[in-house]
């Protein structure tokens, strides 16, 4: 078994952290240009409404087991529904906070089902 060069070692953890420095900086060097574009604006709007929109009809046909040949499974649909009434009232009541409405409602359903199970 041969040994590795140190030189290639460090060159090879150089590399790599160029290349992870230059795709995390890149994002906020894009987005200075478009802070002022309508689109981005409108995104900033849409998107947490849209994102949880999917996440809710993701977890309704999982729990619903919609896959060819699968029975319904009431179960999980009745959990499905508490803890999307659990993320709708966390996210009206919290101030429209996306990220603390989503972990409530996953938090929730993952209790429902254990608790249920």
């Amino acid at each position: 078994m041969n040994a590795v060069e140190p030189g290639y070692i460090v060159a090879v953890a150089v590399v790599a952290g160029l290349v992870t420095f230059t795709l995390r900086a890149l994002p906020f060097a894009l987005l200075r240009p478009l802070r002022e574009s309508a689109l981005v604006g409108r995104l900033a709007v849409w998107m947490p409404a849209g994102v949880l929109t999917v996440l809710a009809l993701v977890m309704f046909l999982d729990s619903a087991s919609l896959a060819p040949g699968s029975t319904v499974n009431a179960h999980r649909l009745v959990c499905a529904a508490l803890a999307a009434a659990v993320t709708v009232a966390v996210h009206l009541l919290c101030g429209r906070r996306t990220l603390l409405s989503i972990g409530a409602g996953t938090f929730a359903y993952i209790l429902l089902l254990s608790w249920l199970g």
